[in-house]
């Protein structure tokens, strides 16, 4: 939409991205997880796996990379924004047939 048409909105500029990490990264990484495992569909993450993950990205991308380069930027907000990610993917993502 920026680029193509020129439509700037800035909340959706700054934190998209970070809302939508969580459901995808461990989206993908639960299909991985239901292709090798025995439980197949059955398969779901934990609450406590699912808040490791976003502990690893806070971590990760607002406290280590921003010390070592000046393009990643701490931002508070960003860890709410994984969190409510999360939080999505594990109400609407995070289920098995049985849960339906």
């Amino acid at each position: 939409m920026e680029r193509i048409l020129g439509i700037f909105i800035p909340f959706v500029h700054e934190y998209l991205d970070d809302l939508l990490a969580m459901p995808v990264v461990l989206g993908i990484s639960l299909q991985v997880f239901r292709w090798i495992s025995p439980l197949k569909d059955g398969f779901i993450f934990t609450k406590t796996q699912i808040l490791i993950g976003v502990a690893y990205f806070a971590f990760l991308f607002e406290f280590l990379l921003p010390m070592f380069s000046p393009v990643y930027t701490r931002d508070f907000w960003d860890v709410v924004c994984y969190g409510v990610g999360a939080v999505f993917f594990h109400r609407q993502i995070n289920t098995s047939p049985k849960d339906i």
